[in-house]
């Protein structure tokens, strides 16, 4: 990364400053991101089963998608 001062003369202090704040601006803190992935199979809804139908034609609405 390359910081050009266009205008004016800053100070040692004003451009560590600055940089201070451009790099945290690009560095967050994301505990989603260091988390790992976890595939779809091993989803925990994917563990739960849903009730069946019942009644004369539970055979039927058991096909339904829910």
């Amino acid at each position: 990364m390359t910081i050009n001062v266009v205008r004016g003369d800053p100070s040692a202090e004003e451009l560590a400053a600055v940089v201070t704040v451009l790099l945290s601006a690009t560095v967050t803190a994301d505990p989603a991101r260091d988390r790992p992935q976890t595939s779809a199979w091993a989803a925990p809804h994917r563990v739960l089963r849903t009730a069946h139908a019942y009644g004369r034609v539970g055979w039927r609405a058991s096909s339904f998608p829910r």
